[in-house]
């Protein structure tokens, strides 16, 4: 589809956390940074009449929708951005695509490897169409100059990858039944929500594939209360509250091996205390080695294997500079950037690749790629005593 000109009609589908994130991006790209076209958010998409409305409103979206079949046939519509959870990504983002528009869908793509095999295939079957998964921790400065160093063998040859994200909002065992342990809508717990993000942060980085991986997963917590209302991550209960089973992981762990010969070690759960939101990401090479902490998400460590040993050590990059990625376009060298910025600069990206017909990566092949893996570590995990290859297209 060739949008309008000089504009992009976004048309998105889900007003909760990430739609609130997503809408954030979509207001402020074009303000900061230099844009071929100026987004326009023409409608959200919710099934809750009332609630969308309100949400438009105060997220800034122009006109609603409470079908997204009607949101994704709108001719004011260019492109769909699909924040909903992983059991509808499939329908919606076929449709579209078959009607015409640019996709962006939230990790992970789909819920199995069938749906995502499905809707990369859609994307394959719409060259001209840009079809965008939303793996927006890439997009963070320090991240995009860990993968700049490795690209420029600054740290050799990569033979240790270790990646983790830690969090605890379902530490407690009181913590409600929210949808994102139900299979059915989430299709797996922390390996999906989270370790998806980790998966595609060390293939990205090293800029190479996992090639099979030996995993477990546990489910600590088998039932927890429904809740009255919802807020954030969570809600309120009761001490009378339903219970309802969870069906999903509460953690995973797995090690994988690399396609350049390199070791991983992932870690991915929601039970750990004090660990509000945290990713780490180190990747040891033969020269040097490169360290990420998404609690001082404005830095990046970096070790040279050659600088004399009375002076080495592990130096701390300030990546707020203006010739560090995407730090022009922000605040003065030393201003902190936060969690949203990374989606505007998803947002940013995706429309130079929309205005350039090209294909900004994590297409929909590459967020296929981590849902097979994603589907190694399930296979792995229900015999843990064997090493499952990530399956490969014939």
């Amino acid at each position: 589809m060739t949008p309008r000109l000089g504009g992009l009609g976004v048309g998105m589908v889900g007003y909760a956390f990430m739609g609130a994130a997503h809408s954030q991006a979509w207001r402020s790209a074009h303000r900061f940074f230099d844009l071929p076209l100026t987004p326009h958010m023409a409608v959200l998409g919710g099934r809750t009449p009332d609630a969308v409305r309100a949400a438009a409103e105060r997220l800034g979206w122009a006109d609603v929708e409470t079908d997204w079949r009607r949101l994704v046939v709108r001719d004011d519509v260019d492109l769909v951005d699909i924040g909903t959870p992983g059991d509808t990504h499939a329908e919606i983002a076929i449709a579209a695509l078959e009607a015409g528009k640019h996709v962006l869908c939230e990790k992970p793509l789909a819920n199995t490897l069938e749906q995502a095999a499905a809707m990369a295939a859609a994307a394959a079957a719409h060259p001209d169409l840009v079809a965008m998964t939303g793996f927006s921790y890439r997009r963070m400065p320090a991240i995009q100059l860990a993968r700049r160093l490795v690209e420029q063998g600054r740290i050799g040859t990569v033979r240790h990858v270790r990646a983790q994200y830690l969090q605890d909002w379902l530490a407690d065992s009181r913590a409600p039944w929210v949808w994102r342990v139900d299979r059915e809508r989430a299709g797996s717990g922390a390996l999906g929500d989270i370790g998806a993000h980790v998966v595609d942060l060390a293939q990205f980085v090293t800029g190479q594939s996992l090639l099979g991986v030996s995993a477990m997963t546990e489910t600590f917590v088998a039932e927890r209360p429904v809740p009255s209302s919802l807020h954030g991550l969570g809600g309120t209960v009761t001490a009378d509250s339903m219970m309802r089973p969870v069906t999903v992981d509460d953690a995973a762990a797995f090690l994988g091996r690399l396609s350049g010969g390199g070791m991983a070690v992932f870690e991915a759960t929601r039970f750990a205390w004090g660990r509000r939101n945290q990713i780490r990401l180190e990747v040891n090479g033969s020269s040097g080695s490169l360290a990420f902490d998404l609690e001082d998400m404005n830095a990046l460590s970096f070790f040279d294997a050659d600088e004399p040993a009375e002076t080495a050590g592990f130096r701390r990059i300030d990546v707020t500079q203006p010739g560090h990625p995407y730090g022009g376009s922000w605040w003065p060298a030393g201003h902190a950037l936060g969690y949203e910025h990374a989606f505007t600069h998803q947002v940013v990206d995706l429309v130079r690749g929309i205005a350039a017909h090209e294909h900004p990566a994590p297409t929909f092949a590459d967020g296929l790629q981590v849902q097979r893996v994603l589907a190694a570590v399930e296979r792995s995990a229900a015999d843990e005593s064997r090493w499952t290859p990530v399956e490969v297209p014939a």
